[in-house]
């Protein structure tokens, strides 16, 4: 696969899709959502661990979204137990 210059993986457009493919596709998605779904269901501590990343980054609203969150997940495996801060304009 060949890449856009930026590092991201880049596919070649061959045209539409047969209507198998687009059967198929769908099929594949729909059973891709029910796996997720099956997934989320028994691991409901997903919700609480994406929940407190959104009200971190709403309350400190930092101008490096990347780098708050790598420092925001990095801080769940701090043997510390300690948060780190993140990155905030006004800090």
């Amino acid at each position: 696969m060949a890449e856009d210059g930026k590092g991201a993986p880049t596919t070649r457009n061959v045209g539409p899709l047969s209507p198998e493919q687009e059967e198929k596709l769908k099929e594949f998605k729909m059973q891709t959502r029910l796996d997720n779904e099956r997934y989320l269901r028994a691991h409901p501590e997903v919700d609480e661990i994406i929940g407190e990343f959104l009200r971190q980054l709403l309350v400190k609203r930092p101008s490096d979204i990347e780098e708050f969150a790598a420092d925001h997940f990095s801080s769940l495996n701090d043997p510390s137990g300690s948060r780190m801060t993140g990155n905030n304009d006004e800090d």
